[in-house]
């Protein structure tokens, strides 16, 4: 008997866009090979195929169903997952009896058929199915079913990474990224990392007042060394639950890196933290797009001006054609209010995205420059502000979380506040 893995749903509605929050994981480097039917499950495979979550996996797309799949193996290896397609019931029972003796241990199988029946399901189980999808499918169907064989409920979930990138220079990305990362790991009490990728000139060391001695650079020039163990030397620990992946800051080497430089330290990271943060810096690489594309979640933050406009519309439709099984990137207006200076207004720039921003944050230089040089939290500095609540919208919008888990109030919070402060 094929040693299937047992993780499917008993029913599935047909196909339809995932929920806004859905957290998919990202397969390993897997081989799967789909055995269709109809042109329009192929054309959804080779689509979920194109889906960054399934990006390390090699996927073939062959037609001819059941008896094309068993025909194959006779004399070839299986790989690490069959999808196979059909339409019969009882085709399909003895089919599957007819694969298990020509397919090797430890192949996973998934079934897509139109029979939406609880007998034949569960017949589907006692042969060791993996997962059966009921058709017409569509690509997230097909990214969901591969991607979930490799998440066990049992196993500590996949780390979210969120991007933050800025639309222009000097936007304030970084500072925007720091401290939405502040309350996802204070107000959330989501155990996060916020790592700096600029590693010429970044400023998250500054902003979170450390200086480590190690840091990213030491694991993008080493990646054979790449592990859970190296990693947790090279974080550095700001909060109970923030942690910081430092950029050196110095200019004593250039900082060429090849598009899949970072892809070793963005898949340890994720073993090991439930958020990550990427400040990506202002430049267009291959390894800023591939950063942005193979996150989760991404924040532009831009201000109000055409230059700002403009690369904010070019990046959202870049985004969207190419996570189309992803939610649209989100972005928020930075440094709203400059005086004299003119602006577009919200309205305007929400008209030309077709997107609402997430928050609009006020020009107020006195306490952003002060938490800069103090290298200090916003929240550090003024627990009542109010770009705080700005920080936390969006950090649950990037999240998932709308709730927050803040301790009730008391006589002494006061005191705990200015404790924890210092």
């Amino acid at each position: 008997m094929i040693n299937y893995a047992r993780q499917s749903q008993e029913e599935q509605p047909e196909a339809a866009p995932p929920p806004v929050e859905e957290h998919i994981a990202p397969a390993p480097r897997v081989s799967v090979q789909a055995f269709c039917e109809t042109v329009e499950t192929a054309a959804a495979v080779q689509s979920a195929g194109e889906d960054r979550r399934l990006g390390k996996a090699h996927l073939k797309i062959q037609m001819g169903g059941m008896a094309a799949a068993i025909e194959a193996y006779r004399s070839a290896p299986t790989p690490n997952v069959i999808v196979l397609e059909s339409d019969g019931r009882n085709d399909l029972l003895g089919g599957l009896d007819h694969l298990a003796t020509v397919c090797d241990a430890g192949t996973r199988v998934v079934v897509i058929g139109r029979i939406n029946d609880v007998t034949l399901y569960r017949e589907l189980v006692r042969r060791g199915v993996s997962d059966y999808v009921l058709a017409p499918v569509g690509p997230i169907d097909v990214v969901r079913s591969i991607c979930n064989l490799f998440s066990a409920p049992e196993a500590k979930a996949v780390g979210r990474i969120i991007a933050v990138v800025g639309a222009k220079g000097g936007v304030g990305a970084s500072t925007i990224s720091h401290n939405v990362a502040w309350a996802i790991a204070r107000d959330l009490a989501m155990d996060a990392v916020v790592a700096d990728l600029d590693l010429a000139f970044g400023t998250a060391g500054l902003d979170y007042n450390q200086d480590p001695p190690q840091g990213i650079a030491d694991a993008v020039f080493s990646p054979d060394r790449v592990d859970t163990a190296f990693i947790d030397r090279l974080l550095s620990k700001c909060t109970d639950h923030l942690s910081l992946l430092a950029a050196p800051a110095t200019l004593d080497r250039v900082y060429d890196f090849g598009t899949d430089a970072f892809d070793s330290v963005f898949d340890t990271l994720r073993a090991t933290m439930p958020c990550i943060v990427l400040d990506i810096p202002h430049q267009w690489s291959g390894w800023t797009k591939r950063a942005l594309i193979g996150a989760d979640d991404i924040l532009i933050v831009a201000a109000p001006d055409l230059a700002n406009l403009r690369n904010t519309k070019n990046l959202f439709d870049l985004l969207k054609a190419s996570r189309p099984n992803d939610r649209p990137p989100l972005y928020c207006l930075n440094q709203v209010g400059v005086p004299k200076r003119p602006e577009i207004a919200a309205a305007e720039f929400a008209k030309a995205i077709e997107s609402q921003p997430v928050v609009s944050i006020p020009f107020e230089p006195q306490i952003f420059g002060s938490a800069a040089n103090n290298g200090q939290m916003i929240a550090e500095i003024s627990a009542n502000h109010k770009s705080i609540e700005m920080f936390l919208q969006i950090a649950q919008r990037l999240t998932g979380r709308s709730e927050t888990k803040k301790q009730k109030s008391s006589l002494l919070s006061p005191l705990i506040e200015k404790l924890r402060g210092k």
